[in-house]
């Protein structure tokens, strides 16, 4: 079940902050292909935020292609965004270079060399690979 909270004060648009939890939630495997999402409405609800905000989120998502929205029907991951094989390698590496180059930027900004750099990312790809796993064995026992 997706649970997403926000923070007005984090500087973070908040709809910003929508699109990253879900994309998040889909990288470690707590959102599947095909599973409904809680809709615009109850969503805004939840968090407490203007439905449009919620309906930017979603837009830009499905725009991406990782949402999509079935009309009556309700909204929904894509079937291949999870994985990520619906998109080609090149715009796979276009989406992460910004994040890439502001890592870098930050890293240099702090004098961390690129060892650290590279741990802290191996360190993070693990986390999300063994949240994946988790979330994997947890769906199965429900079964």
């Amino acid at each position: 079940m997706l649970s997403l909270h926000i923070s007005p004060s984090s500087g973070v648009p908040v709809y910003l902050q929508i699109e990253q939890q879900i994309r998040q939630s889909l990288a470690s495997g707590l959102l599947r292909p095909d599973e409904a999402l809680p809709s615009i409405r109850r969503t805004a609800a939840d968090l407490r935020i203007n439905p449009n905000t919620v309906a930017r989120a979603f837009s830009n998502l499905e725009r991406e292609g990782i949402i999509r929205t079935v009309p009556g029907g309700g909204t929904f991951v894509g079937s291949l965004t999870a994985s990520g094989s619906g998109l080609l390698k090149a715009e796979k590496l276009r989406r992460i270079r910004p994040l890439v180059a502001q890592l870098a930027i930050e890293a240099a900004q702090l004098r961390l060399g690129p060892d650290d750099i590279h741990k802290l990312l191996d360190s993070a790809i693990d986390d999300l690979a063994r949240r994946s796993r988790t979330a994997t064995r947890s769906s199965g026992e429900d079964k």
